[in-house]
């Protein structure tokens, strides 16, 4: 069973905000980023829309599962991120829209931005200096370049390097004590 596309990742970065936005109101909502525990694995299964195989994500030591929920609201995913603490920076393994956060029909956006800045906040907690990198789908790589000033390195490697990761860490978390 193929668990994950190894061509790279497909997310989109919808808009940047300082924290999730409801497309038809306006609306924005406070986020949280936690890491999942396994009570979250019984609401991501393939059977309720989700398109990876978080459960096996979750299986892999090396790896972190975080989820983004609203604020005082942890119980409703609104996305998910796998990620890996390296020596030298922070790799994203997935990332994904909770199914009713994707496509024309979505409730909120600004999900995927909001846990890659996540990911670039970890990156300095853990002393890299906010460097992150991904494995991009081709025909994304401007597209990343565009969002998220990732600075494309070779092949379908992309990386935010420390510039790049204070900006969106500036955006996402600026009510956050620094």
């Amino acid at each position: 069973m193929n668990h994950r596309d190894p061509k790279g990742l497909d997310f989109e970065v919808d808009y940047l905000t300082n924290s999730i936005q409801n497309v038809v109101t306006g609306d924005s909502f406070q986020t949280d980023v936690i890491l999942c525990s396994n009570e979250d694995f019984k609401l991501v299964a393939k059977k309720e829309g989700w398109v990876f195989d978080w459960k096996f994500e979750f299986k892999q030591p090396e790896r972190d599962i975080y989820k983004l929920s609203i604020l005082n609201n942890p119980n409703i995913i609104q996305g998910l991120m796998s990620l890996e603490v390296k020596a030298d920076h922070v790799f994203v393994h997935l990332i994904e829209n909770a199914p009713f956060n994707k496509g024309k029909s979505k409730v909120y956006q600004g999900v995927p931005g909001n846990l890659i800045a996540f990911a670039c906040k970890l990156s300095f907690q853990r002393g890299h200096e906010g460097n992150v990198s991904f494995i991009s789908k081709s025909q994304l790589i401007k597209h990343y370049v565009e969002t998220l000033e990732a600075v494309h390195i070779g092949n379908q490697i992309m990386i935010s390097q420390t510039d790049a990761a204070l900006k969106l860490i500036n955006k996402y978390f600026e009510n956050e004590k620094k």
